[in-house]
């Protein structure tokens, strides 16, 4: 955590990498304030990664490049947050990038994410 008690990255990061050899997954994490890079990182993970995780932060909200991005890539997404999006403002209860998403997961703080590669990995491991 940071000096403010908030969860970082960093430490997301960690534990993913820790819970995803026991759900036979491997985690890349990636953080971008340019929403141009977040498009062409997603956009490389067609050829070599299998699902995606995403908290797209405030672009969530406000990005069609994302969705966009994110449905181009024809893997399976959830969508993560951290808080209970149902408790914000309402602005933050739109969410573009849910409509490329499997499912959302929300509101269990880094739980959230291992909550999210398990799920991942039912929707990769089963056939459809």
């Amino acid at each position: 955590m940071d000096v403010w008690g908030k969860m970082t990255l960093h430490v997301i990061k960690d534990r993913c990498e820790v819970n995803d050899t026991a759900v036979c997954l491997r985690a890349i994490c990636h953080e971008d304030n340019n929403k141009g890079e977040l498009v062409d990182w997603f956009q490389e993970t067609r050829q070599e990664d299998s699902g995606i995780l995403c908290d797209a932060g405030a672009y969530t909200h406000t990005s069609v490049a994302i969705l966009d991005a994110i449905g181009a890539s024809d893997l399976p997404m959830i969508e993560v947050h951290l808080s209970n999006i149902q408790k914000r403002d309402a602005i933050r209860l739109l969410s573009n990038v849910s409509n490329a998403a499997n499912g959302m997961i929300y509101g269990f703080g880094d739980q959230s994410y291992n909550h999210a590669l398990d799920a991942m990995r039912g929707l990769i491991h089963t056939p459809s």
